[in-house]
């Protein structure tokens, strides 16, 4: 086992990743591993920069999706009030006080399966006020047909964020309203459109340790990696199918971090959900893994994050500094 990290080439060309391949890494000694995440962090990007985002939801709950984890879905139990989609003023207002935060990218997210026609102009011009601010621009709405992507992309979006959740032999377990194949053909028409992909998944909803090592080999042997892996730590949420989850081993969860490091070198890997449940020491050793973007603010969609003033603090211990618009 000791000598299995060092007899598996990484060559950062390479297009296609096997199960056994990216198990023997994931299951090599931690600090072998780590080892091995850090050198290949270092040799794509600044160390200790780390790029932050913001995440807003324009339109919370009521989505007709069985989303397993998720307090916005209709068919969970969760006590969420749904909200109308937002007015576009108020989005670029709260874009102008992200970017004055510090926030170089701003995501918003609607909880629906997929965007309906009616709203599209008023979608399409959150995106241009963002973009005038000088921010990057991510939405997160669901599943996107090739024309909806296209005119995204014309508006100026950047990223679309439409994550896979977890390996396809598990994801029947925790969403039945859509396919996996449903996902990928998402990725495949954002792609298409030109649009830069921000794809990630879930820890914690009950798979095994094969089901992560899949889910980052079906991320890593896209045509294309993703530009973005949020990485997020499930967040048990009463009412929800997974509210008794057990929790994630947080050994567990920096080795998926530094796989994924190893297997998209030059991904953006974000630490995202989660952080208010790991301590000081779990986020730096996922920051020396390889993580090296994370969501600021106080809420992220319907869940309680860190906020500024914790990241602050946690940045200077650790000599870290949040990326520049220059250096996206």
């Amino acid at each position: 086992m000791a000598a299995a990290i060092r007899t598996i080439s990484v060559d950062p060309s390479r297009k296609r990743w096997t199960r056994e391949e990216a198990a023997a890494l994931y299951r090599a000694p931690f600090n072998d591993l780590l080892f091995k995440a850090q050198t290949i962090h270092r040799a794509n990007f600044d160390p200790n920069a780390v790029q932050v985002s913001r995440l807003l939801s324009i339109k919370t709950g009521g989505c007709a999706e069985d989303c397993g984890y998720c307090s916005q879905s209709a068919r969970n139990g969760a006590d969420l009030k749904a909200s109308k989609l937002m007015e576009v003023e108020r989005v670029i207002n709260e874009a102008r006080k992200a970017r004055e935060a510090g926030s170089t990218r701003y995501c918003m997210g609607a909880a629906w399966r997929s965007p309906k026609e009616r709203d599209m102009e008023t979608l399409l011009a959150m995106v241009k006020g963002v973009k005038e601010l000088g921010m990057e621009t991510c939405m997160t709405l669901g599943m996107l047909n090739v024309d909806q992507a296209m005119r995204f992309k014309e508006a100026g979006l950047d990223y679309y964020n439409h994550n896979i959740d977890t390996s396809e032999n598990h994801y029947s377990n925790i969403i039945t309203t859509r396919t996996f194949a449903d996902r990928l053909e998402t990725l495949s028409n954002v792609r298409e459109a030109g649009l830069k992909v921000c794809c990630g998944g879930i820890i914690g909803m009950g798979e095994g340790e094969v089901d992560r090592v899949d889910m980052l080999v079906t991320l890593a042997n896209l045509p294309e990696p993703p530009d973005s892996v949020p990485i997020n730590m499930l967040i048990p949420i009463p009412g929800t199918q997974l509210e008794d989850a057990e929790p994630v081993n947080p050994i567990d969860f920096v080795r998926t971090i530094a796989l994924a490091r190893i297997m998209m070198p030059k991904s953006h890997v974000r630490l995202s959900a989660g952080r208010t449940e790991m301590s000081d020491e779990m986020q730096a050793l996922c920051f020396f893994a390889g993580a090296n973007s994370i969501f600021g603010g106080e809420v992220l969609l319907t869940a309680d994050n860190p906020g500024e003033d914790k990241d602050e603090a946690l940045f200077s211990r650790l000599g870290i500094r949040p990326m520049e618009f220059s250096e996206l």
